[in-house]
C-alpha cells in the first residue's frame, strides 16, 4: 500500500511523520520506500534534507534521484523554483518514478511539498498529483493557532478531489498553543478518519521516537473517506 502525506501547511511536520510511518511499517517487517517527487531548498549538490531523511529511513535501497526526481536551490514555491532553475514540473515524470519505486516496495511514503494547493506547475497542484498517483491521503495536522481551519478546508478539498482520507496526525508544533486538548477533540468531532497519533512537542524531534506514537494498523482498518467527512459537517 502507498499513501500520500500533506500538511496543513509547510512546516508542520511532514516528513517527520513520513520517517515515521516509514519506521512503523518496516518495523511490521515490510519493505518500506520514501518518495519526495518534488524538494524546493537544496544544498550545492543539490540534494534536499527532507528526501535525505525519506531515504534514509527506507528500507529499500534507492538513489538519491530516485527518491527527490525534482530538486531546487531555492526553498520557494515548487513551481516558482522550477521557474527559476528553467524547468517545467512534469506529473508523467514524477508517475514514471513512483512506479519504479513501488515495484520494489511494500509501503511506499509519497511525501507532499508544502500544503495541499501548492502550485506544482501552471496548471497543476499537489492535489492534482495525489489525484493522478491515486493514493489514499494522510493529513498531518500542525497543531498551532489556526490549525482547525486549515485542517478542514483541506479536508475539503480531498472531498472535491475525491480523494480518500486514510487518516490524520495531530503533530504539536507549537508548544504554548492553547486548548490543545481541546482542538484535537474538535478536529476528532470533525473528521470521520482515524487519528493516528497526537505527538507531542519535541525540540529535537526523532521519527524512531515518533513511530512508537503512532498507531498505524488503523489504517488497515480505515473505511473512512474525505466524502464521509463533507456528509459530516454539511
Amino acid at each position: 500500500m502507498s499513501y500520500f502525506i500533506t500538511g496543513t501547511d509547510t512546516g508542520v511536520g511532514k516528513t517527520l511523520i513520513s520517517c515515521a510511518l516509514l519506521h512503523a511499517f518496516a518495523a511490521q517487517g515490510k519493505r518500506v520506500a520514501g518518495f519526495k517527487p518534488v524538494a524546493a531548498g537544496c544544498d550545492e549538490d543539490e540534494h534536499n534534507d527532507d528526501a535525505k531523511a525519506l531515504r534514509a529511513a527506507s528500507s529499500v535501497q534507492l538513489t538519491y534521484g530516485q527518491v527527490n526526481p525534482y530538486c531546487f536551490r531555492h526553498a520557494i514555491a515548487p513551481h516558482l523554483a522550477a521557474l527559476h532553475s528553467g524547468v517545467r514540473i512534469e506529473l508523467a515524470r514524477i508517475m514514471t518514478s513512483y512506479r519504479e519505486i513501488a515495484a520494489q516496495a511494500d509501503e511506499v511514503i509519497v511525501e507532499g511539498a508544502g500544503g495541499f494547493l501548492v502550485p506544482l506547475n501552471d496548471k497543476k497542484n499537489s492535489a492534482d498529483l495525489a489525484q493522478e498517483l491515486n493514493l489514499p491521503v494522510i493529513l498531518v495536522v500542525g497543531m498551532r493557532l489556526g490549525c482547525l481551519n486549515h485542517a478542514l478546508l483541506t479536508l475539503r478539498v480531498m472531498a472535491e478531489y475525491q480523494l480518500e482520507c486514510a487518516g490524520w496526525v495531530a503533530n504539536v508544533v507549537d508548544a504554548e498553543m492553547p486548548a490543545l486538548q481541546e482542538n484535537i477533540a474538535a478536529l476528532r468531532e470533525r473528521i470521520a478518519a482515524p487519528l493516528l497519533g497526537v505527538v507531542p512537542y519535541q525540540r529535537e524531534p526523532d521519527a524512531r521516537v515518533v513511530a512508537t506514537q503512532l498507531d498505524v494498523t488503523k489504517l488497515s482498518r480505515a473505511t473512512s473517506s474525505s466524502a464521509d467527512y463533507a456528509d459530516k459537517i454539511d
